[in-house]
């Protein structure tokens, strides 16, 4: 029956908002949360949702191999997050559920989109995909409902409480980064925060001086296992397009270039251009690193072994640093911390710097993000001016019971968020007419 879960999870751990029986004997409340997340239609929206080359770009290398989607970036983070959460004792289907989940409110045209959408939505408390895919999870994606005096009110897949402490990645309120309070990042509105606060209920139980800002452990290895899958498959997807020649990582004008950018965005805290530099030598001496690709079937398969060998290097300085500081027992929700050596974050802040500076910062991509800023910027106002016109039943009826002007821009910032890239273009396209 649903409830049995590997230790040291707890009944708290497995706790939904609103109580519920399972259909199916045998099946744990985490293979639970996998299937609604994997059955949701938020993640197959991400099929249509840019990760770095937009979706609707097509074949882009001399075969018939597509760039990847954020659909596509969730499945292989989920594919890299279970085995290393497996490896570390984590229940896999809770670490797969969060990796599935953590793009799941991320709006069209990736983070140009979010830009767009957080100064619009300014005055109701701004725009983060983070904090959107915990809306989502536990209220937009319609699966179960719960009664109140004013009828059925939605409590989205109705996750377990570990599941939605697993999936979020920035576990605070916006102003409540613990370093930087000006960070944009964040991962709770405060329209949320009381279901927020009943989720990182059992942490405090977990961790003796309360959860404070804390990650539990399984969001720290789908955070990880993100990092690692979007560092090594963008690089690739830009060889694949012949945005990337292997060779310019030689020239140090190229390399400068790299390194600024990794200081600037991707490097962790006190790292130089001197430890980039090593970071990317090291990189560059092991015998599987592309020194070259033409999009021949040998040069494909070289680049895939590449890709292989590099998701293994990060996971693996992962498992055995990890275990070096906390032995052999399961290591699950707030009873350890993940260890990444430094040496490998700094060889995934480079490979981030290279997507960025020779596939995203390309001129032809700098003219696209205009476009798509036009595209989210006159969608939002226009649909705000004209609502309910434009939305869909369920926004429609979200912005017709709103109390508030604050309320009603969350409707519509709702609406926006669940769209596809090309259903964006379609409905300003259909509104501007």
């Amino acid at each position: 029956m649903e409830g049995l879960a590997p230790q040291p999870y707890t009944t708290a751990d497995l706790e939904r908002f609103v109580a519920e029986p399972d259909k199916r004997a045998g099946r744990t409340a985490f293979q639970r949360d996998r299937a609604r997340v994997l059955h949701s239609a938020a993640l197959r929206r991400l099929a249509g949702k840019t990760q770095v080359v937009d979706p609707g770009a097509g074949a882009f290398a001399v075969t018939d191999t597509s760039p990847r989607t954020r659909l596509t970036h969730s499945l292989e983070c989920a594919q890299v997050g279970r085995e290393l959460g497996a490896a570390l004792g984590c229940d896999p289907d809770l670490v797969e559920t969060a990796c599935l989940a953590h793009d799941l409110g991320h709006p069209p045209f990736g983070h140009n989109g979010e830009q767009v959408l957080d100064e619009f939505a300014a005055d109701c408390g701004g725009f983060e995909g983070n904090a959107q895919s915990l809306r989502l999870l536990t209220r937009i994606e319609p699966k179960r409902f719960a009664p109140s005096p004013d009828g059925p009110v939605s409590v989205g897949l109705n996750l377990t409480r570990a599941a939605l402490d697993a999936a979020t990645k920035y576990p605070w309120p916006r102003g409540g980064h613990p370093t930087e309070p000006a960070s944009r990042k964040f991962g709770v509105y405060e329209d949320d925060l009381p279901v927020f606060a009943w989720v990182r209920l059992a942490a405090g139980a977990a961790a003796p001086d309360g959860p404070g800002t804390r990650t539990c452990f399984e969001a720290q290895v789908m955070d990880w296992s993100d990092d690692v899958a979007y560092s090594v498959h963008d690089v690739e997807d830009g060889l694949q397009a012949g945005h990337i020649d292997p060779r310019a990582l030689r020239s140090a004008p190229e390399r400068a270039e790299v390194f600024a950018c990794a200081l600037g965005r991707y490097a962790p805290p006190g790292a130089d251009a001197a430890e980039l530099d090593a970071a990317l030598d090291r990189l560059l001496a092991q015998p599987w690193w592309p020194g070259r690709y033409d999009g021949s079937a040998l040069d494909q398969a070289r680049l895939k072994d590449a890709a292989s060998q590099l998701i293994g290097r990060f996971c693996l300085a992962a498992e055995t640093a990890t275990r070096a500081r906390h032995g052999t027992a399961p290591l699950t929700r707030y009873g350890a911390e993940l260890v990444v050596p430094r040496e490998q974050r700094l060889e995934c802040a480079v490979l981030k710097a290279v997507a960025d500076c020779w596939v995203m910062q390309r001129a032809a991509q700098a003219r696209r993000r205009a476009e798509q800023r036009v595209v989210i910027g006159e969608l939002a106002h226009t649909l705000l001016e004209r609502a309910p016109e434009g939305l869909d039943p369920q926004f429609r009826a979200l912005f017709e019971a709103a109390p508030d002007d604050r309320a009603r821009c969350r409707a519509v910032v709702d609406q926006i968020a669940s769209l596809t890239d090309a259903a964006a273009t379609a409905l300003h396209a259909r509104l501007a007419a």
